[in-house]
Order: structure tokens, then C-alpha cells, then sequence
């Protein structure tokens, strides 16, 4: 059964990794997928990488990944043949972008393997990557220009920027039906690990709490982390911020 579902998932693949995900050079062909065109892409190979490569902790073993790389440009490849439309409700979208957003940095990675940061990858979330709507985008214009203008805060804890301090990156997808129940338990997760240090009277933060403060309770982060921690927080407490870890969160 496992030999039979792996070369499923091949047969998958080998539809669309033969041109370029970014589609320069490519033909201008009907695509195969107009039926269908309203439909939310399969990710299958997504969550046969993850499980594979990522362990509990959000550890990713990118050398092993990187066996496997033609496998990722495949998923990304049914992503770019299955872009969002009007009629997508806004889970539907959110997970889209997640998965997007964490398969390309995935990609980034193993682009530039072995690397120590991806802080060494010149101009990471700049570089102009991702197929999306007739152009090209930057990981940085996904995060930005879409993703947080979507009102979800929590998807701070669901992307992953590839370092040790990042929120981990999830070892399944981020599906539409079950992501607010996904997202809560990211926030959870990530708020109450060893990256936050948190106190009735002082809070010592993870920097993503300072970068975004306007994206949680239009400020009051207080109020917002209350949400997600059984210690009761004073409106009075004290708020730091530790140093960020850009290491590679690799195994």
C-alpha cells in the first residue's frame, strides 16, 4: 500500500514539474485545469513532505528534503494552476496563502542549502518568486500585501520564516476546513513556548509581537496573548522583547 500511494503521488508530480513554476517560457496552452477552475488545489504532496521531513517540533531536515525537491516544485505547480477566485470563502484563501507562503520558503531554502540563516540569502523576502495572478510576487509582498490585509492575525504563528525563532513550521497542511481549529492551536503553541516567557506583570516577547503590534487587538497585545494563556495578565504589565534567533531551524 505504501509503494502504491507514493507512485500516485509521482504520477501526481510528474504532470507539473516539466515547466517552469514561474512560467516565463511557457507555452500559452489551454490549461488542463479550466473544468475545475473554482476549485481548491489538492495537497496531498504538501502533506506527504511535511510528515516527511519535518518533525513534531517544527525541525525541518532540509538535506533530506532537498532528495526530494522536485516533489515540492510539483506542489507548488498545482498551487500556480489553482489560484484563488472571487468565490473562494476566506478560509479558503487563508490556507491557500499559508501553504504557499511555507512551501515557497521550503524552496528558498533548498535553493540555497547548505546555508546557516536564511538571513544569508541575499534580499530573502524580496526576490520575486511566486506566480500568483499573471505576475510575480515576493514572499514579503505575500505576507504583507495579502495575507495580514486579511484580518487573521494568528497568521503570524502559521507562517514560517525558516529560523529558530519563528513560530514552527506545522508538519500538515493548513486545510480550509478545519484551519480556525489549525490557527488557534498555532497561536496557542507559539505563545506559550519557550520563545515567549510570560508572567502575571511581565511579558518578554517574541519580536513578531513588536513587529506586528497593530495586527493584535489593534495594539493591545496584553488583551490579545490573555486569549491564548492560562496566566492572568495585568493590563500594567510590563512588555520586553528577546532577541530574535535567525538560525536556521533545521535538524
Amino acid at each position: 500500500m505504501k509503494y502504491l500511494i507514493l507512485s500516485l503521488l509521482f504520477v501526481k508530480t510528474f504532470f507539473f514539474v516539466h515547466s517552469p513554476i514561474n512560467g516565463q517560457h511557457e507555452p500559452k496552452t489551454e490549461s488542463v485545469h479550466s473544468f475545475r477552475e473554482n476549485a481548491c488545489p489538492d495537497h496531498t504532496l504538501w502533506e506527504f513532505l511535511l510528515q516527511r521531513y519535518v518533525d513534531d517540533t517544527g525541525r525541518v531536515d532540509y538535506k533530506g528534503f532537498s532528495k526530494d525537491k522536485q516533489v515540492l516544485e510539483g506542489y507548488l505547480r498545482i498551487l500556480k494552476e489553482n489560484q484563488p477566485v472571487r468565490d473562494w470563502n476566506k478560509n479558503e484563501k487563508l490556507s491557500y496563502y499559508i501553504n504557499l507562503y511555507n512551501a515557497y520558503t521550503v524552496l528558498l531554502i533548498l535553493d540555497n542549502y547548505p546555508i546557516e540563516s536564511i538571513k544569508k540569502i541575499r534580499g530573502p523576502w524580496d526576490q520575486r518568486l511566486i506566480p500568483l495572478n499573471g505576475e510575480l510576487i515576493s514572499l514579503g509582498d505575500l505576507e504583507h500585501q495579502i495575507l495580514r490585509k486579511m484580518g487573521e492575525p494568528r497568521i503570524h504563528f502559521a507562517i514560517n520564516c525558516a529560523s529558530a525563532s519563528c513560530p514552527k513550521l506545522s508538519n500538515k497542511p493548513y486545510l480550509p476546513n478545519t484551519l480556525d481549529q489549525q490557527l488557534d492551536r498555532a497561536a496557542h503553541e507559539f505563545i506559550n513556548s519557550e520563545r515567549n516567557h510570560i508572567e502575571g506583570d511581565h511579558l518578554q516577547l517574541s519580536k513578531i509581537f513588536k513587529w506586528y503590534k497593530n495586527d493584535f487587538f489593534n495594539g493591545n497585545i496584553r488583551n490579545y496573548i490573555n486569549g491564548f494563556t492560562t496566566t492572568p495578565i495585568s493590563q500594567n504589565a510590563k512588555v520586553d522583547y528577546l532577541e530574535y534567533d535567525w538560525n536556521l531551524n533545521g535538524m
